[in-house]
């Protein structure tokens, strides 16, 4: 099969399009063809050696995957080729205790696919059978793999990490990113008020089309103050943050007495230092969220298919032009998500 490969470690790292051997199912695998795949900022990480784990290479990148069932290992029973399936990036081992309670993303053996294991930017992937997760009626590749990651990783946030509720301010951060822009409508949703931030004009507009009330221009240094006159100097209740660094610390500035700062990212940064008078003095909340359980994901797909919930799609690459692809990432020009599919669309009839 056709895949990208990384190589070597750099910015960029060296990926190129190899010939390698299919994947062949263990007992309890099954191999996806792969219909779409996203890029994320892990991929960039993975790329750069910039993660806090070993990476081995060549590594097949590429964590939000959807696609098609095509063999199955001999104990799966619940799919058959063709099934059409959207795959848990955080590989879980549906053994230990948080695995057995649902809390997959804090699995004691997780993994996490294209950087633990061979990814989605091939035509393709070997998981276990218990990382699948099928479609709903009439949603299609694109949709999924867009909101697969990034969708889910803000549903855990939004409503298991934390709790929004009707009528709470709720701060998105990056409204323009993949976990931004399924925030903001997550938030929208469970009757939020949403104020977001964005460091462009056009990133400004689409994150004010998707539902955000206030857009906040993140280059103003300021933009805390901004955020407290909105809410007439008593702050927001939630932030919803995947910056890290002082964007983190500076999210303190803007939260209410009581309120809750949930985090799952740190591209700007991993180490910080903020004042803890104020945080317990004001019964503040910062609380960490990694990846997503086996129910965000089926909550995400469900609302995608009923029109609650749409990926901003940025733009589309064949398999070939991976790198182009984490070029573009990497200019943080990017609307929404950017999305590989390794096969040509089937021509119209």
């Amino acid at each position: 099969m056709k895949a990208i490969q990384l190589l070597a470690h750099g910015h960029p790292g060296k990926l190129e399009l190899r010939d390698v051997p299919d994947p062949r199912p263990g007992a309890d695998e099954v191999v996806v063809q792969v219909q779409s795949c996203g890029l994320n900022h892990i991929d960039l990480w993975t790329e750069a050696g910039e993660l806090p784990i070993p990476i081995d290479l060549p590594r097949i990148p590429g964590c939000e995957i959807a696609g098609r069932v095509w063999e199955v290992g001999a104990e799966v029973k619940n799919w058959r080729r063709g099934d059409e399936v959207a795959i848990q990036s955080n590989i879980f081992c549906g053994k230990c205790e948080f695995c057995r309670r649902g809390d997959e993303s804090v699995c004691l053996s997780g993994k996490l696919l294209g950087v633990d294991c061979d990814g989605g930017f091939a035509e393709k992937v070997l998981v276990p059978a218990r990382t699948l997760v099928r479609l709903p009626t009439g949603l299609d590749f694109d949709t999924s793999a867009a909101l697969t990651l990034a969708g889910s990783t803000a549903m855990h946030m939004l409503t298991n990490r934390t709790q929004v509720k009707k009528d709470d301010w709720v701060l998105v951060m990056g409204g323009a990113s993949g976990v931004g822009s399924a925030g903001i409508q997550i938030a929208r949703q469970l009757g939020a008020r949403v104020i977001s931030t964005a460091s462009s004009e056009a990133k400004r507009a689409l994150a004010q089309h998707l539902g955000a009330e206030f857009v906040i221009d993140s280059n103003d240094e300021k933009w805390p103050l901004e955020v407290r006159k909105i809410t007439a100097r008593r702050g927001v209740d939630v932030v919803l943050e995947h910056v890290g660094g002082q964007v983190l610390v500076k999210c303190f500035e803007c939260l209410a007495r009581g309120g809750t700062i949930v985090t799952c990212g740190a591209t700007m940064g991993r180490d910080i230092s903020f004042n803890l008078w104020p945080f317990f003095v004001k019964e503040q909340r910062l609380i960490g969220s990694y990846g997503r359980n086996r129910a965000d994901l089926e909550t995400t797909l469900e609302w995608a298919a009923a029109g609650k919930l749409k990926p901003v799609i940025d733009s589309v690459f064949p398999l070939d032009q991976t790198p182009e692809a984490f070029n573009k990432l990497r200019s943080r020009k990017v609307l929404g998500k950017v999305l590989i599919e390794p096969f040509e669309p089937a021509p119209e009839t």
